[in-house]
């Protein structure tokens, strides 16, 4: 929203989202911030038009800036009464001192759902945690009748910090040295389909094991969030959490034969050259349980 976020609460309610908290993962100083990554593992949902359960698959990721203010994306899954699913990624903030955040939900439902209109729909939301409880709700407002208050409140990131991406990285070249391979285990595919970008197919992940350069596990979380439209390009974001107790974001994403991961890990850790992202990945391969993939140093 290029003209800025109005206060959520403005609009008109139409959903509230309880999410359950899963295992609470301290990353630490990344090249973007401080990282805490939290795993959706279920919740419920409700309003006037629609109510279900959140599924397996999710994750948030929170980063905490110097100035004091965080920055917020999360993906989650839920299931309707009526069966649909729904894909729904959202972008967010807090100014510092704030106890809630503003964000910005991207909905994906089936077009031919009678849910579709969240498919268009402008929406805005304010989130809050309760730590003791284990808990994240989720206020998402309609408010497209709603207007940009004046003058509006600029927040800026620190000077020199990098901006946390929010498309998949791409890059080219050959394969070098194997860094690492991942034994990746999954759960059952939640199929949200036809949508406003194309078909959506969505594989959680259950764990795994890891090997190479770092040795550790699949930290059972996150998913790869498949679209297809016209070609298959894969999404998957998950965790690694080595054997010394370090943690590892990934991001593995392009079409098959193309696939280029990102990683994102403590600045001041023994993996910190895994940020510099000059990785290929291969393709999944079948493996015990799920699939198998190897990352390489890109030449």
């Amino acid at each position: 929203m290029s003209d800025g976020l109005p206060p959520p609460a403005e609009g008109e309610l139409v959903f509230t989202v309880l999410l359950q908290s899963g295992e609470r993962h301290q990353v630490g100083d990344t090249p973007y911030g401080t990282r805490r990554l939290i795993d959706i593992s279920g919740g419920t949902f409700d309003g006037p038009r629609i109510a279900g359960s959140v599924l397996s698959g999710g994750l948030e990721f929170e980063l905490g800036l110097s100035n004091g203010a965080m920055e917020l994306e999360q993906i989650a899954v839920m299931r309707t009464t009526d069966g649909a699913n729904i894909y729904m990624r959202t972008c967010g903030f807090a100014a510092a001192g704030d106890t809630t955040a503003r964000f910005v939900p991207d909905i994906e439902v089936a077009n031919s759902s009678r849910h579709a209109w969240l498919n268009t729909g402008k929406f805005a939301g304010i989130r809050t945690v309760n730590e003791r409880q284990g808990t994240i709700e989720l206020k998402i407002y309609d408010i497209s009748t709603v207007a940009v208050r004046e003058p509006k409140v600029q927040l800026r990131d620190p000077a020199g910090v990098a901006n946390q991406p929010w498309t998949c990285a791409s890059g080219s070249g050959s394969r070098g040295n194997s860094v690492l391979t991942a034994n990746v285990t999954l759960g059952g595919s939640v199929n949200v389909g036809a949508s406003k970008r194309g078909s959506r197919n969505i594989i959680p992940i259950t764990g795994g094991r890891v090997s190479g350069r770092v040795n550790g596990i699949v930290v059972p979380g996150g998913a790869d969030y498949q679209l297809s439209n016209g070609n298959t390009v894969l999404e998957a974001r998950y965790s690694l959490q080595a054997n010394d107790g370090e943690y590892i974001l990934v991001r593995n994403c392009g079409p098959f034969g193309a696939m280029v991961p990102t990683f994102e890990t403590r600045v001041n850790g023994p993996y910190a050259y895994l940020n510099e992202n000059r990785y290929l990945s291969s393709d999944p391969g079948v493996g015990s349980g799920g699939v198998t993939l190897t990352f390489y140093e890109r030449r």
